[in-house]
This record gives C-alpha cells, sequence and structure tokens, in this order.
C-alpha cells in the first residue's frame, strides 16, 4: 500500500475520536445511540481495529457527516458544491457548510402563505445568528416580539422560546450561522 493510503487510515481512528468529543459525547453515549460495543469503539479510535463500511455508515449516520469527512477521504477534482436541502418545520434548510461538529451554516427560506400561522415558541440547545437577505422576518424572542428588514441580523441563546416567522405573510430568506453546544458568532475586523 502506498504512504498516502496508509496514511488516511491511521488518521481515522484520531479523526473518530476528535469527532465524538467535539460533539460532547462519552463512548458510551455512542455505543447506545449506533448499537456498536464500547469496546469496538475504543479499538477503532485507539487505531488497533480498522473500520468496516458498516460501522462507518453507522457513525456517519449518528454524526450527521458525509462518510468522505470521517475517513478523510481526499477531495476529487469536482470543485462544484451539492446542497441538499432540508425540509422541516414548513420551512427550507440549505446547509452552507459540510463541516462535522462546530458552527453550523445554512441558507433558511420560510415560504410565505395567506393564513396565518399561530407561532409556536421553541426551544433547544445552542446559539442562533441570522440575517435578513430578503423579505420580512417576524422574530418572537422570549418576551419581545421584533420586525427584521433585509440587512438586518440578529443574535441569541436557543434556550430562550423563539419563533420565527413572516411578518407579512411573504417568502423570507435567511443566512443562519448555528453553534449546537452554544457558540457564538465572532466578527474581527482588521484595522490597517
Amino acid at each position: 500500500m502506498s504512504d498516502d493510503f496508509e496514511d488516511v487510515l491511521h488518521a481515522v481512528g484520531p479523526r473518530l475520536r476528535a469527532l465524538r468529543r467535539h460533539r460532547g459525547m462519552t463512548l458510551a453515549d455512542l455505543a447506545v445511540t449506533t448499537g456498536v460495543s464500547e469496546s469496538t469503539l475504543s479499538r477503532l479510535e485507539s487505531g488497533q481495529r480498522r473500520a468496516s463500511l458498516e460501522l462507518l455508515l453507522r457513525l456517519a449516520r449518528e454524526y450527521d457527516v458525509p462518510l468522505d469527512d470521517l475517513v478523510g477521504a481526499p477531495r476529487t477534482g469536482d470543485p462544484r458544491i451539492h446542497l441538499a436541502p432540508i425540509h422541516r418545520f414548513g420551512m427550507t434548510f440549505v446547509p452552507l457548510s459540510r463541516r462535522a461538529g462546530g458552527t453550523q451554516a445554512y441558507k433558511m427560506i420560510i415560504p410565505g402563505g395567506e393564513g396565518h400561522v399561530e407561532p409556536d415558541r421553541k426551544t433547544h440547545e445552542g446559539f442562533e445568528w441570522l440575517y435578513v437577505l430578503n423579505g420580512r422576518l417576524r422574530l418572537l424572542l422570549g418576551e419581545r416580539d421584533l420586525v427584521l428588514p433585509p440587512g438586518e441580523a440578529a443574535e441569541f441563546d436557543t434556550t430562550l422560546p423563539h419563533w420565527l416567522g413572516s411578518a407579512d405573510g411573504r417568502a423570507i430568506e435567511l443566512l443562519i450561522l448555528f453553534g449546537q453546544h452554544g457558540q457564538r458568532a465572532h466578527l474581527r475586523v482588521r484595522t490597517s
């Protein structure tokens, strides 16, 4: 086998361990959710066992990452990004980042509608930053009721009850940065 191929194989275990730790999971947690024994997971992470396709597929599904990201497969020559929209809660989320863990980026589309939608405020772990591209966003955040026009941004802890919807019944497009473990967006400006 070539040295490059061996390097890729040896990097799988440490990559799996780093991803699990970044997600704040123990081997016991991962064993429960994947059905793979703790000892097998430990041997995979330490490099004492090579991962089978079956094990890698289970881990990729659990971490919600492409299999290529788990094994560190080299990118092919195709520079195009194939975005697969996710449809949830009547909205469309287009993932803009493919990095496992950490802050995730999405384009979010809230469709327009004729009828009145009763806000159903949700809470979950994390921190969210959003920027309105098009439309007028109604953001209910705790006791606040805000309307954000295009060009405005908001940032909030998602453990506060919140709801996003149209302020005027028209479609809205947003950019969203979401940190599942509470990471906040930080902007750094260079001065010359």
